[in-house]
């Protein structure tokens, strides 16, 4: 069964779409209830995917018009989500949905951007920023706390006004479009930092002149803490933030032995779990490159029950060391998956799922992490028919 939305182009023109959508919404039930029939399997994908793909993107649209035109971020989010809905193959609601979902978009420099650093939009990648405050950190606090309203935040309220305007005048492929507030996340305090002052000042200054590093941390962490109530606030959700939905990033304690982690970073993070989450929620976290030593802290000290990771994973230690009732996303990293041939990535994945990583059913097989550009569809699918190949014990 067919979509009336489907080019005879796309992968998956001649799928059936209502089955599909039945089947993973069934097991996406069994999952959250803890009866898990087989594990899930998503692709994370953003914009920097699409735009790159030149199937995706014929008209060859680059990041900064996307960034500066809310029309055409409005027009591209929705093209873009509809090609995924109709080529990539993985476990959530496939072919027309019931609504699009959007919001204005401006990756992972908007943090960076909001304290005072430059845009800058480099050729055949996402957009980025410097750390403009290398020279004189405290800069970034003598500016006083910024409003989170303001620089980049501003142009985001605009687009956010303008996106929710469009969409009560609009459908796309005759489906009515629900537009979400931006700016609902953090990237962690530890990571902001070296985006403002560099990664060698912010390791220097941990071993050198910890104190100094730590009025920098205590800054960020509170700016951050008003933006999110803010924003939270203008879109009318709930807070504490309820279980399960509170979650940060933190890649740059990739950087840190743990015991470091503890003595200058874990403040930090405890500060903002308690200020925006329930005293006993159940948090997630995303950490990618090489952190899983942190883990287990993470547990313990803040009550993280959900990891997102990237690469270098050991799935099978990992799991031995947090237990079976821990929530762990992960799977093939993602330079394997763009570079291997399907059989290849077939049996990474099985190795994956038979490390001992299932044992409790917590696991969601996904790339780690973030779907690169130029990926072959026929990997993506290796991965998914591989991954429910293999049954759970029990």
């Amino acid at each position: 069964m067919t979509d009336s939305a489907c080019l005879p182009t796309d992968r998956l023109s001649r799928f059936d779409f209502a089955r599909h959508n039945e089947e993973q919404s069934a097991m996406w039930r069994a999952f959250h209830a803890r009866h898990p029939v087989r594990i899930p399997i998503i692709l994370g994908t953003n914009t920097r995917y699409f735009m790159f793909n030149k199937e995706a993107n014929p008209e060859g649209l680059d990041f900064k018009t996307y960034s500066e035109d809310p029309d055409v971020m409005f027009e591209a989010q929705l093209k873009f989500l509809r090609w995924n809905k109709f080529n990539l193959l993985q476990d959530c609601e496939l072919g027309l949905p019931q609504k699009w979902t959007i919001r204005p978009d401006f990756q992972n420099y908007y943090e960076a951007a909001w304290f005072g650093c430059e845009i800058h939009y480099f050729p055949d990648q996402v957009p980025d920023t410097m750390p403009d405050f290398a020279d004189a950190p405290e800069r970034v606090m003598e500016r006083g706390m910024p409003d989170p309203f303001s620089s980049l935040m501003a142009r985001g309220l605009e687009y956010l006004e303008y996106f929710q305007q469009r969409a009560r005048k609009e459908t796309f492929l005759g489906r009515p479009i629900e537009i979400q507030a931006p700016f609902l996340g953090t990237d962690g305090p530890l990571t902001v930092a070296c985006n403002l002052f560099g990664a060698d000042f912010v390791c220097e200054t941990m071993a050198d002149d910890p104190e100094r590093l730590q009025k920098l941390l205590a800054f960020i962490t509170e700016a951050t803490i008003q933006r999110l109530v803010a924003w939270r606030k203008l879109g009318d959700l709930p807070l504490p933030v309820p279980d399960p939905e509170f979650g940060y990033a933190d890649d740059s304690v990739a950087l840190i032995s743990t015991a470091m982690y503890r003595e200058h970073v874990l403040p930090h993070h405890r500060r903002l779990c308690e200020a925006l989450a329930t005293p006993m929620s159940e948090r997630f976290i995303h950490l990618c490159g090489n952190a899983t030593r942190h883990f287990k802290t993470l547990v313990e000290e803040l009550n993280i029950r959900k990891f997102d990771t990237g690469f270098p994973v050991d799935f099978g230690p990992l799991r031995r060391e947090l237990g079976p009732d821990v929530l762990i996303n992960g799977g093939p990293h993602v330079a394997f998956l763009m570079e291997a041939t399907p059989d290849q990535v077939r049996n990474e994945v099985r190795r994956i799922l038979t490390s001992g990583i299932l044992e409790g059913g917590r696991f969601i097989l996904r790339e780690g992490n973030n779907l690169a550009p130029y990926t072959p569809i026929e990997n993506t699918e290796a991965m998914y028919h591989a991954g429910r190949e293999v049954r759970l014990a029990g």
